[in-house]
């Protein structure tokens, strides 16, 4: 890898650039249901009033999504934002892999299918939602109905209720028509079920190793057919609803279907396993109880000798899972390697939750450093508790480091992962989510006046919208959606809407256009332009084919 060309026009400041990270702190669309408009965000109000800023799109084909109906997330948000282009994500690679068979005509499929049809049970475990961040439940009805026609005999189905990326009490919406669905296909001695699942923040779905509990419980449910017994998926929906008010998708408990006495699908030998999600950070630990043969994170007891696949590589240094039906997008010649290249100090913090995302995710899924001398990850641990309970996670850690690191003279390039507005916007607790930003907030002020004083440069976006869309909508007309009680129906998922950039400059040197407080910064982009932006404000010239920055630089 090449060093980049330094700019020689640039002058310079004292201080490092530091790129804040507000996760999914998006600019809203409508009025009611906006937790960043019902904050009181003052830091972040004053640091805009003296500062350059426009909006960037963060969804849709802005981040390689399918079709602008798709709304972003954080997997492709740092991707797009750490890569510099915009690459065909997940989403849009398996649905195109479907449509024209070749995920059909892939060794891994084969050998899916070839040991199944040799006397085993064919396994699908994934989130079973059209949210399309983590997974695509039509994507699973393709290989269901594949599968039968290729001569496989069993398929079992392990699904894991979303309510984060659809709403929240929606799992019936595709409980009900999945039944049907595998019933008109149960023919010809073909025969399909559900066999267990669970919410998605309960069993199976951790990452970054923040919770392994949940994994056990996921691997108890789906392995050994341990858990509270059910005659179907839609009996313990209903059961779990009426036992626990007001729980939604995410955090229903285990539940094993079971005909006389017996579950329905536990895992065996000889069966194969396919895990349904193409996003990689939630897949991860499942994957490993599956393949490691040296794992230690909790007593797995029988561990069946399957086959086993992935929907895609979801890490493409280590190679895991050793089988997968999609190739992952090939991403090259990403910001933090022109930066090791060009002798850049670099520091990559958040807490779990959000430290993947501002290393793995952000460096084009890529595990490990660019240089060992040159970088520092810094990985904060997060609360394991529900995230309307500690609203303000630990926004105040990151900073406390941040602080120290900008004016150390350690680093000339500072990225941070603030998650509370993501996590916090996900449980759908306005009032926590509320105190989440009014919490990073502060937090964001404490930076401004250490930026100032060290002669730094801030600047502040986000990865896509989330907290500021609380509300489900009426796509037609606007209004808010009510409960019988007359409530606001509760949005968990992320949403469609842009995001805010502001470039804090305080000994703006007159590089570019405009100054302080106007918004004069290029308008239209996307948030991968935030590669080119960083790298004009370290003061070198960004490759050519990135997408253009933010900045309209003076002409020398």
């Amino acid at each position: 890898m090449e060093a980049l060309k330094k700019n020689p026009s640039w002058k310079g400041r004292r201080g490092p650039l530091v790129l804040v990270i507000m996760d999914g702190v998006g600019i809203a669309k409508y009025k009611e249901g906006d937790a960043v408009r019902d904050s009181k965000m003052y830091n972040i109000a004053a640091i805009r009033a003296k500062s350059s800023f426009t909006s960037l799109k963060a969804h849709g084909k802005a981040v390689g999504m399918a079709s602008d109906d798709d709304m972003g997330n954080s997997e492709v948000g740092h991707n797009a934002m750490g890569c510099g282009r915009v690459f065909e994500q997940g989403a849009a690679l398996v649905a195109a892999a479907i449509a024209n068979g070749s995920i059909f005509k892939g060794k891994a499929w084969r050998e899916i299918i070839d040991n199944a049809k040799a006397g085993g049970v064919l396994h699908f475990i994934g989130l079973f939602s059209d949210g399309n961040v983590h997974s695509n439940i039509n994507h699973l009805k393709a290989m269901v109905a594949q599968a039968k026609v290729e001569g496989v005999k069993t398929v079992r189905v392990h699904p894991l209720f979303d309510g984060r990326d659809v709403p929240e009490t929606s799992a019936l919406l595709y409980v009900d028509p999945f039944e049907a669905f595998i019933k008109d296909l149960s023919t010809d001695g073909f025969d399909a079920q559900i066999a267990s699942g669970g919410g998605r923040m309960w069993i199976t779905m951790d990452r970054y190793g923040a919770n392994w509990e949940m994994v056990r419980r996921g691997w108890d449910t789906h392995v050994h057919g341990k858990g509270r017994q059910f005659a179907s998926a839609r009996e313990a929906v209903v059961t779990y609803r009426k036992e626990i008010p007001g729980v939604i998708d995410q955090d229903l408990k285990e539940f094993v279907v079971c005909r006389d006495g017996k579950p329905v699908g536990p895992i065996e030998d000889g069966d194969s396993v396919v895990f349904f999600n193409f996003r990689g950070d939630r897949a991860l630990e499942i994957t490993a109880a599956f393949e490691q043969d040296d794992f230690n994170k909790f007593d797995r007891g029988r561990r069946p000798k399957v086959c086993y696949a992935g929907m895609m590589e979801y890490d493409s240094d280590l190679h895991v899972p050793r089988r997968y039906l999609v190739s992952p997008p090939a991403i090259d010649r990403t910001m933090g390697e022109y930066l090791a290249a060009s002798q850049v100090r670099t520091l990559a913090i958040s807490e779990t939750q959000k430290f993947g995302h501002v290393t793995y995710f952000f460096n084009g899924n890529r595990t490990g450093k660019f240089s060992e001398q040159l970088e520092n990850y810094v990985e904060i641990r997060s609360d394991v508790v529900p995230f309307e309970q500690r609203p303000w996670m630990k926004c105040a850690d990151i900073a406390d480091y941040v602080l120290n690191a900008i004016g150390s003279g350690e680093y000339d390039f500072i990225r941070l992962n603030f998650p509370n507005g993501d996590m916090v916007g996900h449980t759908g607790v306005y009032e926590a989510v509320v105190c989440s930003l009014e919490a990073m907030d502060l937090q964001i002020g404490r930076l401004a006046r250490e930026v100032e004083a060290a002669g730094a440069i801030m600047l502040i976006t986000a990865d896509h919208g989330n907290c500021e869309d609380m509300f489900e909508h009426d796509k037609k007309t606007g209004a808010v959606e009510l409960k019988a009680d007359g409530s606001p129906v509760s949005k968990t998922s992320h949403s469609l809407n842009p995001v805010p950039c502001i470039l804090y400059d305080p000994d703006f040197k007159g590089e570019y256009k405009g100054g302080p407080g106007e918004a004069n910064l290029k308008s239209g982009l996307g948030i991968s332009s935030i590669a080119a932006t960083c790298m004009e404000l370290l003061g070198f010239i960004p490759p050519e084919d990135y997408d253009s920055s933010i900045l309209e630089l003076e002409k020398k």
